[in-house]
């Protein structure tokens, strides 16, 4: 476990742009277009680390992020998000910084603000990690959506050590987030699907190969994360994904579910690229204003979280369910 002291030796390392490209990863992709545009998004994360992490002012910040492409913004603020996570941690959980951005400027990127909260705890000692997550109030999808603070955790390890989380294929030891220990491995196989997208570059037999190499019991979670990767991020055409929906076979829906979410996420960011609309329809069917509006209507008819299952789960059950309303899947 790191130490405080460790984590900001850490920061002082933060990744160069080339450190997160497939190159420097050592990733098993062939150089394209379809693999630089991938690894810019993070080279834009980094971009917004940096920007933020010794930034004198919220509106400076702001500024910076705002010459971001509108495609990439989001994970601008991802990166913004975490360097805002780890100064609050480093002032003793009392600096309020990230709830400023969350709240504020951040707050259309919400879904990927919460990931760069992820990052920052893969850097930040256990101890820490009570803390990392602001109080949002009233703030939309708080704290229900902030299960992808985990999801950022699993991402971030798959990508940086790739050898134990995907090639070995680790799995995490358990942590009480929002009370829920037991659904920690499930979030965080949602980032890890996630980052599979990436390592392979898009690659839709080698993004298959690497998921059906896992646990069958990891299956659910990890097509998620494809799905979401592969929707939001995009590098795929609609063929490829058509090809791979029918590939997922009993986890269609989970694939479904993963894309629906990215969906939103677009929606409510209002920046909607061409490349998700057609992500969307190819994986559910679906438009990303269709696919917004359920996802928001079954959250209003109501999410009751039990003993076991958060209500972030109860939430992608019922999607799961409307997009194969043949399919009985348990939350659990």
């Amino acid at each position: 476990m790191p130490t405080l002291l460790g984590a900001l030796r850490s920061l002082a390392m933060t990744p160069s742009l080339k450190d997160v490209s497939f190159a420097g990863r050592k990733f098993p992709v062939r150089p394209s277009a379809v693999t630089r545009r991938l690894e810019a998004i993070p080279q834009a994360v980094v971009c917004g680390f940096e920007w933020a992490i010794d930034a004198r002012t919220l509106w400076e910040v702001e500024r910076r992020l705002d010459l971001v492409d509108p495609e990439f913004r989001g994970f601008a603020y991802e990166g913004a998000t975490m360097a805002y996570t780890v100064r609050d941690a480093i002032a003793g959980g009392r600096g309020g910084q990230a709830r400023e951005l969350l709240a504020g400027p951040g707050q259309p990127h919400i879904f990927l603000t919460y990931i760069g909260i992820g990052f920052a705890l893969a850097r930040l000692p256990r101890p820490l990690w009570r803390n990392a997550l602001p109080d949002l109030g009233t703030t939309p999808y708080y704290p229900t959506m902030s299960w992808l603070v985990i999801d950022g955790l699993g991402f971030d390890r798959a990508y940086f050590d790739t050898e134990k989380w995907v090639v070995r294929q680790a799995r995490p030891k358990p942590y009480p987030w929002q009370g829920y220990a037991g659904y920690f491995a499930r979030a965080w196989d949602q980032g890890v699907g996630r980052a599979l997208w990436f390592i392979h570059g898009a690659d839709i037999d080698a993004v298959i190969a690497a998921v059906e190499r896992f646990a069958p019991d990891r299956h659910a979670d990890l097509w998620s994360g494809v799905g979401l990767a592969a929707t939001f991020a995009g590098g795929a055409s609609a063929e490829q994904l058509t090809r791979l929906r029918a590939a997922t076979g009993e986890y269609a829906a989970d694939l479904a579910q993963g894309a629906v979410f990215a969906a939103k996420a677009r929606s409510f960011s209002g920046c909607e690229p061409e490349h998700s609309a057609a992500a969307i329809r190819a994986l559910s069917g679906l438009d990303i204003g269709h696919a917004a509006r359920m996802a928001d209507d079954i959250a209003a008819g109501g999410l009751t979280a039990t003993e076991d299952v958060p209500e972030y789960e109860i939430w992608r059950s019922l999607v799961r369910t409307e997009l194969s309303p043949s399919r009985a899947h348990s939350p659990g």
